[in-house]
């Protein structure tokens, strides 16, 4: 899973590389139209850099010092600001540049960065719908720390200083997101019981600890140890200079407790009067409007809640089918059967210590395995290290799900899969590794990241605009074709898998049935458990988080249909001249698309090895 999109548009990474198998075989026009597509991308180029100038968080995001000193402005004002400049940007695009001079790759630039301006109108839109201590996953509290920790590089003592002023810019943001939190409260807007709390128990651990108090380093402390460590370990400075950084840096970090008390008192005064159980979009005021915006911002379709509900509906039965039959391969009667053999065999144990660094040691090895078996199924191959690593403390929860981040550009920074180990072995499962890593890793997400930012041709947002749907569809795609791949080695193992796409089907149900069929919490859960077989703890920390980010959960399932759907027709059209290496460089390579572009781009691919 890659952080959401929607919330602040073109927030997330996206992937895009050329690929010279496509550019070969483009219709004869794209020639002559080179010279009009260098100038849009010029053009594209110079309007990115000024994108980067509002949004520091993305150009470090990015691998850019642009800005470094600095957190994004999430104030109204700013937010207005933003979708202004991007209005203009689109209306200067359209008065210096012909469509129809561009070649096909000109056209589909030209048509995303003009699709953004309209997911950015929506967000701004609906912006109080999603204030930012809502979101179970990125609530704002937990989100600027873990910015700091994993996206802000640290290669030398500019850097540190620069750490130092984003820790003082943070009570400003923190303000802010109070002041955005009451205006939102005041419209009938209000986060649920459950997220509060948790933005009260995140809070004091991130103000917990040395230099707050006698306690351990608390975790933006360590942080900041270990990053100036590193410095001084490696030559680039010396014992004073260090002494002097982690002085600044440590008078920083006192700046933020005052902030982080503010935001402890206001959730504690929201606390008995925040709702729960029946706390979906349908809900709130003007809720269902907002939850069709959120399914068509995931989604890049127009399908309504009930569409998805039914084809969620139909997977899981599709899949529960397919689950029967490769019980019945391993000599059980059904699926029911197998799981109650595979409870009874691999019963949950609370994690240990030893027991996480096995884990972290089979995830490692799976995804360094898969990266062995995609010569076969690709041209573009990863290149940078990668990663599996433990959730941070301060936003590490039992059940919670896991997630990537690609390689910064330089790979100083490797790609990494963040996985949460509290609670017990029911999840993550052991025995589901290998599936995990398909999708987080090689080949999903990770990889996807480690093309990204390897790109080479191309405007430069194609860097960060990303789609849902894409993103998530073609890491869910990845799992299914590890099987092809012969990543699964027994039956055990790709049960796991057909387990993993039922869970992705089942939340097409749970998360249109919370908000458009006012679905309790405790509905939700208990069909995340029947039907999605999804531990306790999972659904629990599942569900919430559909609750507070609407739609998102929707994207896995809807994306890859649509690439399953495209790829058949691929085959079916092509024959014997199908290529399946060639066919995934044009997904993984084309960049984050809109589904309709995505079908768009695969039929014009089609057409051209026709």
């Amino acid at each position: 899973m890659f952080k959401p999109l929607w919330l602040h548009a073109a927030a997330a990474i996206a992937f895009a590389v050329p690929l010279p198998a496509v550019a070969e075989t483009r219709p004869a026009k794209e020639a002559p139209a080179a010279s009009e597509d260098a100038r849009l991308y010029a053009f594209l180029d110079q309007e990115f850099a000024e994108e980067l100038r509002q949004r520091p968080q993305l150009a470090t995001q990015l691998g850019s010092k642009e800005g470094e000193d600095r957190l994004d402005d999430i104030s109204d004002a700013a937010q207005l600001r933003r979708l202004e400049w991007r209005r203009a940007s689109v209306a200067r695009m359209k008065a210096r540049f012909d469509r129809a001079k561009l070649s096909p790759t000109g056209q589909t630039n030209y048509d995303i960065w003009a699709l953004e301006l309209d997911r950015v109108e929506l967000t701004y839109r609906f912006r109080h719908y999603a204030p930012p201590f809502y979101s179970f996953l990125y609530s704002i509290h937990s989100r600027l720390p873990d910015f700091l920790i994993n996206t802000h590089n640290v290669q030398g003592a500019a850097d540190m200083r620069a750490y130092a002023a984003r820790l003082h810019a943070m009570p400003a943001v923190l303000d802010e997101a109070i002041a955005q939190s009451r205006a939102s409260d005041a419209q009938g807007i209000r986060a649920p019981k459950f997220q509060i709390e948790r933005v009260i128990a995140g809070s004091r651990a991130i103000v917990t600890g040395a230099p707050f108090d006698d306690g351990p380093a608390s975790p933006l402390w360590a942080d900041a140890q270990a990053k100036v460590g590193k410095l001084q370990a490696g030559g680039k400075m010396t014992q004073a200079e260090a002494d002097a950084l982690l002085a600044d840096t440590r008078a920083a970090l006192l700046s933020i407790k005052p902030a982080y008390e503010r935001v402890i008192a206001w959730a504690q005064g929201d606390l008995p009067s925040a709702p729960s159980g029946r706390v979906g979009a349908v809900s709130l005021p003007g809720g269902a409007e907002w939850y069709a915006a959120a399914l068509k911002l995931n989604t890049t379709t127009d399908l309504t809640a009930e569409q998805i509900h039914q084809t969620g509906l139909s997977e899981v039965k599709r899949i529960e089918g397919e689950q029967d039959a490769l019980a019945r391969k391993a000599g059980f009667a059904d699926r029911i059967a197998y799981y109650a053999d595979r409870e009874k065999r691999n019963p949950p144990r609370p994690w240990t210590d030893a027991l996480r660094a096995e884990y972290l040691r089979g995830a490692n090895a799976a995804i360094a395995h898969n990266r062995t078996l995609l010569p076969r199924y690709f041209g573009v191959l990863p290149e940078y290290r990668m990663e599996v690593v433990r959730e941070p403390s301060f936003s590490e929860v039992a059940g919670g799900a896991a997630h990537a981040a690609g390689p910064s550009r330089d790979g100083a920074r490797p790609g990494r899969v963040y996985v949460h180990l509290l609670g017990d072995t029911s999840d993550p499962a052991p025995d589901a590794t290998i599936d995990l890593m398909c999708h987080e890793g090689v080949p999903g997400h990770v990889m996807q990241g480690d093309i990204q930012v390897r790109q080479s041709a191309g405007p430069k947002f194609r860097q960060s605009a990303r789609y849902v749907a894409f993103g998530e569809g073609w890491a869910l795609y990845a799992e299914a074709l590890c099987k092809e791949m012969g990543a699964y080695p027994d039956v055990a193992s790709d049960f796991m898998r057909l387990e993993a796409e039922l869970f992705r089907a089942a939340r097409l149900v749970v998360d249109t049935g919370i908000h458009a069929k006012g679905w309790t919490e405790d509905q939700a859960v208990a069909y995340m458990i029947a039907s999605g077989r999804a531990s306790p703890d999972q659904a629990r920390s599942e569900v919430r988080r559909y609750i507070t980010l609407p739609g998102q959960a929707t994207g896995y399932k809807i994306g890859m249909l649509k690439i399953m759907e495209l790829r058949r027709k691929a085959e079916r059209e092509l024959g014997a001249r199908f290529d399946i290496k060639s066919f995934h460089d044009l997904l993984i390579g084309s960049g984050s698309l809109p589904l309709p572009i995505l079908e768009r781009e695969v039929d014009a691919w089609i057409a051209a090895h026709k």
